[in-house]
Formats: C-alpha cells, structure tokens, sequence
C-alpha cells in the first residue's frame, strides 16, 4: 500500500532524525511502501490538525498529484477529531503512530493469549473513535427488529466494543491465573527464572537463539517477536540447577500506557523474573534514549527492583571487544558482545551462573534462619 509519511519535529527534539527512521521501519514492518514524506517543524500540536493550516494545503497538493496514494501515516498520536479532520480534507486515510503499532501487533500476533491482548488494545482505542466512523449513522434506527431502547448506531456500536472488552479482559485474566500457576510450579522445583528485555530490534531474539540453542522467528525489522516465548536452558557444568530463559516483546519510545496494560500478561515473564538481561543495540547511535524508554516501562510494570545485566549487542559492528563490566560492589553489571557473531556469549553465560547461585544460596540461607 502506497502511502505519505509526516514526521513532525515538536519543540526542535535532538532525536528527530533518528526517531523518524524508527518510524520509516515501523511503516515497512506494516506492509507500507512509502512513496512521500514531508518534514514539519512545530513548538507545539494545532488543536484542529496537529500541523498547521499551510502545511495540510500543501499536502493535499501531493496527495493530488501523486494519486496512488491510499494512506497518510502519521509519526505522532492524533486525537479522534484531528484525525477525522484530515481525513475530511484529504479523502484519504489516515493513520497516526498508535494505530500504525497496534496494525503490526495484529499482523505479528501467533499465540492465543498475543491474539488476545491486540484484539483488546485495538478495541480500547477504536472506542475512541467511533464517531470518526458513524458520524452519517448517528440517528435514531427504526423498523422491524430495531424498535423498543431507541439506541443510536454509535451508541450501540460502543455497548458492544465495551461488552467486548470486558470479555476479552475476562479470558486473559484467566490466562494470567494460569502463568501464576505456573509460575509457582517453577519456584516449586526452585527455577531460576531469566528474561530478555530491550528495545525492539535490539538482538533479543537472535541471542534467545543461542542461549536456548532455538530458532525463533528473527528479522532486521520492529516487532519481530511479540509472544513469549520460554525455554530450559543449559549454563554450565557448575549449575545444577533448572534455569527458565524468556524472550518478551521489544519496547518502543512512547509506548502507550494502553498497550502496556493490554500486553501486562505478554510482559508478565519480565516483571516475575529473578534476573533481567536488558539487551542493547550499542550500534544505534541514539541508544542512551532506547536504554531510558525500556527502564520506563521496566518501573511501570513493576520491575525496577529486579538485578539486571545490561548487554550490550552487536559489538561486531562498532568495533569494540567482548568484555564484561563490574559494579561499584564488584558484581557484574554489564556484558559487551555480539549475538550475530556469537562472541562474548560466555561471559554473559557465566554472568547468569554468578548470579544464579548468588540467589539459590540467599534462598537456602533464609529457609534456615
């Protein structure tokens, strides 16, 4: 599908460029083929269109020379009316950065459970736009079948998304249920539970690969996993103990708060995890702000206070050595290597064996206090 990107570079953001080709990969990783794109500079959002007046005329201009264009995406959130607004003028869809993520979640989405929580994510944020879509229907219906509550077309359409989603929270609350069930059986035979977490893109996948010697879906592209995934794997000779590695769904700047309480069940391997391995693409110039954005939906789903190894990938491609970094205390804080290339992963293996026994042993010491 031929479509128009609009970047939009609110308050002079430093990170803008690099920020618009994330927006560039989430585009292609929904199917986009991106034939425009228009750059607009602004201290703060039009309330009517986000952009300003001019800059809406002069793209209708290129909507209407360049006719094979079907959709306008959008690297901001729009409200439902700004939305309906644009569209309005330029006869074209139009699809702004929240819905762009919730179209790749359903695309990628394989599990049950995944199916679940975007079907639920994509339902909260159409409520809010239902009157983008029945504006032309918003009157009383009558006729054989329809008399007797008088409810408007939009009103019913939002008494059964509403029903809807108290369904859909229904079924995966009862999932939830289940992974805590099975989450005290793995503390019962005294698991020792790891996950992957990072940015998306960032490598997780293709080091959960080797770590669990898998082959889970992989692709240079956003996204690419979105089901946890769970595996036994194998330290060392020196661990005789079981250890659970968990590859969860990539974080994205400005996830919305919706989606993360949506997909609270796909990251609840993250948050009841013993250890976290935060793995970083240290190749992406603008890393620092991917590190800050996956330690913000960290504190919000309540994982702050798990031990964490940091990991930074793909060293192969900035020319650093495989190395292993040390606390203040003189524990292991950080592992340089490269999944791609499989170097360095022995010390992240041996980084998970330290602390493995470090928590079996404080285990073992409470019980016999």
């Amino acid at each position: 599908m031929k479509s128009l990107i609009i970047g939009v570079n609110l308050n002079n953001n430093i990170f803008f460029n690099e920020n618009l080709k994330e927006f560039f990969m989430l585009a292609e990783s929904a199917g986009a083929v991106v034939s425009e794109y228009i750059v607009v500079k602004r201290d703060k959002p039009d309330k009517k269109y986000f952009i300003g007046k001019g800059k809406v005329e002069e793209i209708s201009t290129i909507l209407l020379t360049n006719n094979s264009i079907e959709v306008v995406l959008f690297d901001q959130p729009l409200s439902p009316s700004q939305q309906r607004n644009l569209e309005s003028i330029w006869k074209v869809r139009v699809v702004d950065r929240i819905s762009l993520i919730l179209d790749i979640f359903a695309l990628r989405a394989k599990s049950h459970e995944g199916k679940l929580q975007v079907e639920l994510a994509q339902l909260e944020y159409l409520s809010t736009r239902l009157t983008r879509m029945w504006t032309h229907l918003e009157r009383q219906r009558g006729g054989i079948g329809m008399r007797g509550p008088g409810e408007s077309q939009l009103e019913m359409d939002r008494r059964i998304i509403n029903d809807k989603v108290k369904i859909l929270k229904d079924r995966i609350k009862k999932l939830r249920l289940r992974r805590d069930s099975q989450r005290s059986l793995r503390e019962k035979n005294r698991a020792f539970s790891v996950s992957l977490v990072g940015y998306t893109n960032s490598g997780k996948s293709t080091l959960f690969n080797i770590l669990a010697k898998e082959n889970t879906y992989v692709a240079d592209q956003l996204f690419a996993t979105l089901d946890t995934t769970s595996r036994n794997i194998w330290i060392n000779n020196s661990i005789n103990k079981n250890i659970v590695l968990s590859d969860t769904v990539g974080f994205i700047r400005d996830l919305p708060h919706s989606l993360i309480d949506s997909f609270h069940a796909t990251l609840y391997e993250a948050s009841s995890a013993d250890l976290l391995l935060h793995v970083v693409d240290v190749f992406n110039e603008n890393y620092h702000e991917q590190i800050a954005n996956v330690n913000s939906v960290i504190k919000e789903i309540g994982a702050s206070n798990i031990p964490t190894i940091m990991v930074y990938n793909k060293i192969d491609l900035s020319n650093l050595q495989p190395r292993v970094e040390y606390d203040s205390d003189g524990l292991i804080s950080s592992v340089f290597l490269s999944a791609a290339k499989n170097a360095g992963i022995d010390y992240l293996r041996n980084a998970i064996a330290k602390i493995s026994n470090t928590v079996r042993q404080n285990v073992e010491n409470f019980k016999n206090i």
